[in-house]
């Protein structure tokens, strides 16, 4: 009984590890550039979104085998392995702290490094069991059945991240998903844990000459006969506070002044196109996006575009391409959470997001309408 249930947890776990990542192919890859970067492994950048959508589909794979019982002897090893390689790279990463966040459940489960760690000696005892009880482990149904059902679920998997990356993810689990009122997500309560800090002192002994370290509970301010302020160490951060869902958007001139309220508080629609950086950005898709945004201006609807390109790259860019519609600076970062599109395309009111749109989905300005009111 222990190790069915072993097998068929173990085989959730990776097949949900896989689905969240695998329909957001882009999402893997920068955080796959985000371990190279931190690694100084800059030269395999060009890699990252083969290695992201390697290795969901190789998580998911393990899953469905395990959990159909398909190959289960083989699979087990492949999932030890995978298990034992992880297992230890996350301890490096929380002794180290390269990242902040390891990326292994995507966007749909936020864990700290350490709660990674312990997240995994959990999983690597599942895969011990399964491993150890692997020869026990024969389907009644023979070969047929597990190989039937794995095809058509690796069937299904491979159309859902095809399809996500084309156009967008099925499932949105960032902060920018449509509905989310942004002024509201950037709300920090009343109430909210504030982060605590541990200050450290260091004053010398007037009459001794000693240095002596000091903490805020007990450091001697006000007795100035007998100690001398030298230096403070920089503030530790012991616990995090409250931090808002979005708490890094703003949308700056060129001269860094932050107008995002104009556009946020507007209640009239605000079309906005997001294109990280431009010169990676799809120069096509910009012809549907023009004529979209002569229609929104003739209808009194704001129209932007935001990127993280210098201001030189988005003259060339405008000229290049004739648009027609203005460009503002937002962090790369943001810019890539908002939309797993380059560009991408939404449409907030009153800072809501209603809509969002892949460049391969821009509609028409005739279909417009019928798309925002679906």
């Amino acid at each position: 009984m222990i190790k069915h249930i072993a097998r068929i947890l173990l085989g959730l776990i990776f097949i949900f590890s896989g689905f969240v990542k695998g329909i957001d192919p882009w999402g893997s890859a920068y955080k796959f550039s985000d371990y190279f970067t931190a690694f100084h492994w800059s030269w395999l950048g060009p890699l990252a979104f083969s290695l992201g959508v390697l290795l969901a589909a190789a998580e998911f794979a393990i899953g469905v085998a395990l959990v159909f019982r398909f190959f289960i002897r083989i699979s087990s090893w492949f999932a030890l392995v995978f298990m034992v390689f992880f297992t230890g790279l996350t301890l490096y990463i929380a002794i180290k702290n390269p990242v902040t966040d390891c990326g292994c459940f995507g966007d749909a489960i936020k864990l700290t490094n350490w709660q990674t760690f312990y997240k995994n000696l959990f999983f690597i005892a599942l895969a011990l069991i399964v491993w150890i009880k692997r020869k026990s482990f024969d389907s009644k149904n023979g070969h047929l059945l597990p190989s039937i059902l794995s095809g058509i679920t690796m069937i299904v998997y491979v159309y859902l991240v095809v399809y996500s990356y084309n156009h967008l993810p099925i499932i949105d689990f960032r902060p920018y998903k449509v509905g989310v009122n942004i002024p509201e997500a950037m709300t920090v309560p009343a109430d909210a844990p504030k982060p605590v800090y541990e200050n450290v002192f260091y004053y010398k002994n007037k009459q001794t000459g000693e240095e002596k370290r000091f903490t805020e509970k007990n450091y001697p301010w006000q007795d100035t006969l007998h100690w001398e302020f030298v230096k403070m160490d920089e503030p530790k951060l012991i616990k995090e506070g409250y931090e808002p869902p979005i708490h890094d958007f703003r949308i700056e001139t060129r001269e860094g002044e932050d107008i995002k309220d104009f556009f946020l508080y507007d209640e009239n629609n605000t079309f906005i196109v997001i294109a990280y950086d431009l010169y990676k950005t799809n120069k096509a898709a910009f012809e549907k996006i023009n004529k979209l945004a002569g229609y929104a201006q003739q209808n009194n609807m704001n129209f932007i575009g935001l990127t993280a390109s210098l201001p030189d790259k988005i003259d060339e860019f405008v000229a290049e391409t004739g648009t027609q519609f203005e460009f503002f600076n937002t962090d790369e970062i943001t810019l890539k959470t908002i939309i797993r599109s380059n560009p991408g395309l939404i449409v907030l009111r009153k800072g809501t997001i209603l809509k969002k749109w892949h460049f391969n989905d821009i509609p028409a300005p005739e279909k417009l309408q019928e798309e925002l009111d679906y």
